[in-house]
């Protein structure tokens, strides 16, 4: 018996496979555009490390998942989750394609929400302020952020193409900041004056701007999405300064956002736990000694694997196979 879990991330698409005793058996990622091209294949990915007929549950994210506010059967979700794919970063149809050759699978499933306006888990003051939080892999990482630390009071930092903070309060999620709202990530990151004058003149696209905010703009980098990151830590390998700017103005963005979310904590917070291709490096920089000099060893600091949006998802997918109602706040509705 099996439960897979699945990250609908930036550059590629993440799979968990999970023993029913809670071991990561396999963890793998399909990159979008591999898979929009045809060049790969998520069932055959899948059926050559399990036998379809042992998956008792999967869990999946899906863009921005705010069509939805509870964790749901995905025979009885709309429009895969979604509203709109608009606004959402640059759009090539890999994570589409995914997903349709799961449904095809016709295993045992069930989609996670994004934080949103109408997700009813969280704080109203969030939800009167945000239109849009999260998207639905980040309750998956902070998800298994609980299961590695036991902490019931802390924020999650996810930093990798995009940076988003989320606010766990007596283990539900309160509140987050979405990548478009606060820190840099490496490809996405918030509008700002300029951007929305460039908007405003038709210079540029709402998300042609925001595809470019984060410390690429710094660094003065182009290109594929699933290139940008390894072109600016190569760069930062090099010496050059464009892109050491770039990576410290993104860890000040980043700790001012955590130091943002600790403010309206009502309790006292635990820790910081630190996740993302970028949130988990320890080089070419160390990224928890890097933060840590923002908060002087304040809050203990856990690093998380990169993978814990797959790895957390295929968690919720066990759980709730084994009977639980609530995900972090969030109702299971099966």
């Amino acid at each position: 018996m099996v439960f897979i879990g699945m990250d609908h991330g930036t550059t590629g698409i993440s799979f968990c496979i999970m023993s029913d005793d809670g071991d990561v058996v396999d963890v793998f990622k399909i990159g979008r555009e591999e898979s929009k091209k045809g060049l790969v294949s998520a069932r055959e990915e899948i059926t050559k490390r399990v036998d379809l007929e042992s998956v008792k549950l999967m869990a999946i994210t899906y863009a921005m998942g705010d069509g939805i506010s509870k964790i749901l059967p995905t025979n009885k979700v709309k429009d895969r989750g979604i509203l709109s794919i608009g606004g959402a970063g640059k759009v090539t149809g890999g994570g589409t394609s995914v997903f349709s050759e799961l449904q095809d699978l016709n295993i045992p499933s069930v989609m996670i929400p994004g934080l949103h306006k109408d997700s009813t888990s969280l704080n109203e003051l969030f939800r009167a302020a945000y239109s849009h939080q999260a998207s639905p892999e980040k309750v998956s990482i902070s998800y298994n952020a609980i299961k590695e630390t036991g902490w019931t009071n802390f924020i999650v930092a996810d930093i990798s193409s995009n940076s988003v903070d989320i606010l766990i309060e007596d283990g539900k999620i309160k509140g987050a900041i979405d990548a478009c709202l606060g820190a840099m990530g490496i490809v996405h990151g918030p509008l700002d004056l300029q951007m929305l004058r460039d908007i405003d003149e038709n210079n540029a696209s709402a998300n042609d701007c925001f595809s470019h905010a984060g410390a690429i703009k710094i660094a003065d980098i182009d290109g594929k999405v699933a290139n940008m990151k390894d072109q600016l830590l190569e760069n930062y390998r090099n010496g050059d300064e464009k892109a050491i700017l770039a990576i410290d103005t993104l860890i000040m963005t980043v700790a001012m956002e955590i130091a943002g979310l600790d403010v309206v904590c009502e309790n006292e917070i635990e820790g910081i736990v630190l996740t993302g291709s970028i949130g988990s490096a320890t080089e070419p920089f160390d990224f928890k000694d890097e933060i840590n000099k923002y908060f002087k060893n304040k809050y203990p600091l856990k690093v998380i694997s990169k993978e814990s949006g797959a790895i957390g998802a295929a968690q919720i997918a066990m759980d709730v196979y084994n009977g639980k109602k609530e995900i972090l706040g969030i109702e299971v509705d099966i």
